[in-house]
């Protein structure tokens, strides 16, 4: 890691984690030598960890809806989405409310 790069707290609830290999928590370290934003942080993710199922988190280059994201304890709708600017240390948590039947 260099003091660059960004330590980002990547979290998945409620079944959104299953998408990625049953992980509920993890640590990641993204190359701080660019500008990293919820929508680039996504498809890095779609890239990178997500295991299985694509179409039940990703929709149009962004989450699905019935996934809630929050950023430190905050819905991303008050950030502006897509366009938030990810920051060292950002917690961010991927709650799915898409339930089976």
């Amino acid at each position: 890691m260099t003091k660059s790069d960004l330590k980002i707290v990547l979290e998945f609830s409620a079944g959104a984690e299953l998408l990625f290999g049953n992980i509920k928590k993890r640590e990641v370290i993204l190359d701080g030598s660019k500008t990293w934003t919820l929508k680039n942080f996504i498809k890095w993710m779609h890239d990178t960890i997500l295991t299985e199922r694509p179409e039940l988190f990703i929709q149009n280059d962004s989450v699905r809806p019935g996934i809630l994201v929050l950023v430190n304890d905050t819905d991303w709708e008050l950030l502006g989405e897509l366009d938030y600017e990810l920051q060292n240390n950002d917690n961010v948590l991927f709650i799915s409310t898409l339930h089976g039947g």
